[in-house]
């Protein structure tokens, strides 16, 4: 049992939806809280607002409530639970411990008699408090940056003129370096100033002198209430600073840094941590270094809480933070608990890692129009992923053939930029992509020194770049009848895919890879195993890699492989990769649900996904992870090294259908809807074909190839047309046009960024009302889960719509279209397991937008609402075990529900807010209201055309 013996029943406050700066970590970190309590015998109470995630799932914990973060909330639960002992507020990033501070001054703890446990109100104060952390600091004899606060526009004038440019402004009390700016003259302090001034709740900025081009560290540590401190994980930071780290590549270990300066920083984390107060938890300390032969050492911030990069610390090590952290809270020593990985050795270790791992963000700009897309203090990234190799060249290839953003790896793809002004100023801003364009100053002949000149980036890295872009060069001298085994070898060991292999020998993917067959240069995998395989690891989470042939005595020769293939039958679940805009944290509840339903169903099951803050990547979630880039080569080598009896591909958003067709190809089994039937959604030709055979209405739409046939169907389609590409999602690139000059613009665009794709221009039903429907459907059988009607006008995407569970305002008539257009176009698709269906109301005739046969964004919103697991049902159907009719489905639902689209558009300045039917939000929120008299609803109807924008 728990030391302390007293506490019986927890409240966890969640972080709330999903914006820029804090993202699923913190539902990883919560899910993990919350089984890590239940496992003490503890009642967990939970808030959250955010539907989309497993934390707020029925089965996480005992009681779960889907409502606003506000103090209000709080006192309502306290009032139903008065057995609740403690708060728990460090899961929840920066949201959830600025609403247990607020309920601490409003004395909401006190009159409940509610304890804090995980950290304490003195080390946020201390932490949070630019002045006192300083303070604290100097008294300590760490170093610190000199800096000093601003509570006014004056005083900041005052600090400038003393301290001298270039300078960092820092808000107090905010979240992703909000406000956060280096400025570099005087003309641009005063709206920076101003700017940083608004955004701290307390109107309370600092001003330190810019340590740009130092280094940047993170050290990662758990402290228990005897004071035991262990470091779980050094991370390095690629990018000096001056970019916020949650927008750097990172490296773990560090890579680096001298052992005695490790030391001294260690050294220096430990006394900062047992300095902010007397807590048992997890937390997280950041520091500069300066880049020359002393490498000094100044302290940047330390959170007493788990991270962002507690998550990816987590994964890296295989060491679960927020579990342990969570015990540690409730009084637990480390030596008293288990590693979680060996099972048989103590959590009082400090792991050790036998491999490297390289985090890169993923942003999104493209979404928000206008928006500064250099890097700098302030967070704009919204994803990211991880690789594991055996070095820091293979793990960075995995982590960019991660990133979904059509690049294969580090050049070798014909996509590198060669303009020279391009690159330098690439490197000069710290642009989105300079993970490829130091690479591409390489190729075009830009020394090192310059490079490092430009972007302070540590030589070592540069040099490790350089050895990438030498082996390339000299693969590129054969062809793939004459390339020696060795040079193979060693490209797949520095992690070039088959495909960059294949544009250097000038051959096709598939030559190479029957060419590694022949020579017998296959991917072996190894374990994450915390402890560099000093002891047996029982939990099977798995990286890749490539080996030269170990020859024994006898003369046999093999690779050594840590995966072992089991008997029984098996069935794979395709993750979703990095989150981002159109593709967020619901699919990753989906992949959880499924896997978690085959494993009822009796299969082993397998999850391979590469996005490092979230629970379908936690080492106990499937029977089998792999850690790999959900990236053809990398899947079909798994997939040929398990033979599963097939894969779930619906349930990872568009990252897992776009893998079907290979798939199929390749005459691996597709559990569930074909590829066949998705290929017809996706086609609108073939669908339009079909909803005419079915005599289902829809608006009329032609297909483009270019802007001369664009402008052709304009004729007789009619302005004004709504333009998108295909197979693509979140609305990307979709745009309503009003005359023929704005089709031809558009048109011209979007084939530069996409080229040859077929377009789809519709005719647009202007001041129509969407609506969309999401069901389980077993070939024969179909169950609508919910019809959601938009608050929006149609032309809003409706990831964009706050979206109401059920219809408020749709007639019997229009319903029962609704209904049976979405059973026929069900059962039409021959659809097995989920589907989406989008409609357009007008005139009360419904249209057809179009169809999804997948798990949709919805999906765990109308789950949560209803309180029913979908998800688990529509697996089971895919997996040919229940048919529709065996479940007993019984929502429950008083009043309604809606779904709130949460916007990070406070990151960017100057950005186009306007909505369309291209999604901008980055998450959402759920609310339940008893009746449409409700004032939230009120308010939401009468905004409802604000936005939209063409």
């Amino acid at each position: 049992m728990p030391k302390d013996n007293s506490i019986k029943s927890v409240l966890i406050i969640g972080s709330g939806p999903i914006v820029i700066g804090q993202a699923c970590e913190f539902d990883y970190a919560g899910s993990q809280s919350a089984r890590s309590l239940r496992e003490e015998g503890i009642e967990v109470i939970l808030i959250n607002s955010n539907p989309a995630t497993i934390m707020t799932d029925p089965s996480m914990a005992d009681h779960v409530y889907l409502l606003p973060l506000t103090t209000k909330s709080l006192i309502q639960i306290l009032k139903e639970h008065p057995q609740i002992d403690a708060v728990l507020p460090t899961m929840g990033g920066q949201t959830a411990l600025n609403l247990c501070l607020e309920a601490d001054e409003k004395g909401i703890w006190n009159d409940f008699n509610v304890k804090m446990i995980g950290v304490d109100v003195n080390a946020i104060n201390i932490t949070e408090d630019r002045e006192q952390f300083k303070q604290l600091l100097v008294k300590l004899g760490v170093g610190a940056a000199p800096a000093k606060i601003a509570t006014s526009f004056l005083k900041g004038k005052e600090i400038a003129q003393e301290f001298g440019f270039p300078l960092v402004i820092r808000p107090s009390f905010t979240l992703g370096g909000t406000g956060a700016a280096f400025v570099h003259t005087k003309e641009e302090f005063d709206e920076k100033l101003t700017y940083g001034l608004e955004m701290s709740p307390i109107h309370e900025v600092l001003i330190d002198k810019a340590l740009l081009g130092w280094k940047e560290y993170e050290l990662e540590l758990l402290r228990d209430k005897n004071d035991n401190v262990v470091i779980i994980c050094s991370i390095e930071n690629m990018d000096p600073m001056g970019i916020h780290t949650g927008d750097s590549i990172t490296v773990a270990p560090a890579m680096t840094l001298s052992d005695t300066t490790f030391q001294k920083m260690r050294d220096m984390a430990i006394l900062m941590m047992r300095s902010i107060g007397n807590f048992a938890g997890g937390c997280n300390v950041q520091f500069a270094v300066s880049p020359d032969e002393k490498e000094d050492i100044v302290a940047i911030e330390i959170n007493p809480r788990v991270s962002r990069s507690s998550a990816l610390a987590s994964k890296a090590t295989g060491y679960p933070i927020a579990k342990v952290a969570t015990k540690l809270a409730l009084g637990y020593t480390l030596d008293e608990l288990s590693n979680q990985i060996t099972k048989s050795t103590s959590a009082l270790f400090e792991p050790t890692l036998d491999y490297v791992i390289v985090k890169i963000p993923r942003w999104n700009f493209d979404k928000f129009e206008g928006a500064d897309r250099t890097l700098g203090l302030q967070m704009k990234s919204v994803g990211e992923v991880m690789g594991i190799g055996r070095s820091f060249q293979e793990a960075l290839h995995k982590a960019t053939q991660s990133l979904e953003i059509k690049r294969n790896g580090l050049g070798a793809d014909g996509k590198s930029y060669k303009n020279y002004e391009q690159i330098i100023e690439k490197l000069t801003n710290a642009s989105w992509d300079r993970v490829f364009v130091i690479y591409d100053a390489i190729q075009i002949g830009i020394p090192l020194s310059r490079i490092h000149e430009i972007t302070k980036i540590d030589m070592w890295f540069l040099k490790q770049y350089e050895e990438l872009y030498h082996l390339e060069k000299e693969i590129s001298k054969y062809k793939v009848d004459t390339l020696p085994k060795e040079l193979l070898l060693e490209a797949k060991q520095k992690g070039y895919g088959d495909r960059q292999i294949a544009h250097m020998l000038g051959c096709l993917e598939s030559q190479v890879y029957k060419l590694r067959e022949e020579m017998n240069i296959n991917r072996v995998y190894k374990l994450v195993d915390t402890c560099a395989a000093e002891f047996k690891a029982m939990t099977p989470y798995y990286y890749s890699t490539f080996e030269a042939e170990i020859e024994t005595a006898d003369g046999k020769r093999y690779v050594d492989n840590e995966s072992i293939v089991t008997d029984r039958k098996k069935v794979v679940v395709l993750g979703s990769g990095p989150n981002r805009i159109g593709q967020g944290i619901e699919f990753d509840y989906s992949c959880v649900h499924g896997v978690l339903a085959a494993r009822e169903c009796g299969y082993e099951t397998i999850m391979i996904n590469c996005n490092p803050e979230t629970v379908s990547t936690d080492f106990d979630t499937a029977d089998k992870l792999y850690f790999e880039p959900v990236f053809w080569e990398h899947i079909y080598d798994i997939i040929r090294h398990e033979k599963p009896e097939g894969v779930i591909v619906q349930l990872g958003g568009q990252t897992a259908l776009k893998l079907a067709e290979k798939l199929s190809k390749y005459g691996i089994k597709i559990l569930g809807t074909s590829f066949d039937a998705l290929d017809l959604a996706e086609d609108r030709g073939r669908f339009s074909e079909l909803l005419e055979e079915l005599n289902i209405p829809f608006p009329k739409f032609g297909v483009a190839e270019n802007a001369e046939q664009a402008s052709a169907l304009a004729d007789v389609l009619d302005f004004p047309l709504l333009v998108r590409p295909s197979y693509v999602l979140g609305g990307q690139g979709m745009k309503i046009v009003i005359n023929k000059q704005e089709l031809e613009e558009h048109v011209i665009d979007l084939l530069k960024n996409i080229p040859g794709n077929k377009l789809l221009l519709d005719h647009y039903l202007d001041g129509a009302v969407e609506a969309e429907a999401d069901a389980i459907c077993d070939g024969e059988n179909v169950y609508i889960i919910g019809i959601m009607e938009h608050i929006e006008p149609c032309g809003v995407h409706s990831g964009d719509s706050n979206a109401t569970l059920p219809p408020f305002n749709l007639g019997e008539f229009v319903m029962q279209q609704i209904k049976d257009h979405t059973k026929k176009i069900a059962l039409a698709l021959q659809t097995v397991g989920l589907i989406n269906i989008q409609f357009a109301i007008k005139d009360d005739t419904v249209y057809i937008i179009e169809a999804n046969p997948r798990a949709s964004r919805t999906v765990p919103f109308i789950a949560k609402a209803y309180g029913e697991p979908y998800v688990n049902y529509a697996t089971k159907v895919m997996l040919g075990v229940n048919k529709v009719t065996d479940f007993t489905f019984n929502p429950k639902l008083k009043g309604f529900a809606i779904k709130q689209p949460v916007f990070s558009f406070s990151k960017f300045k100057n950005v186009n807010k306007a909505l369309g039917p291209e999604m901008k939000s980055t998450g959402e929120s759920i609310l339940f209201i008893d009746d449409l008299k409700d004032d939230q609803f009120y308010e939401l109807y009468s905004r409802r055309k604000m936005y939209l924008s063409k």
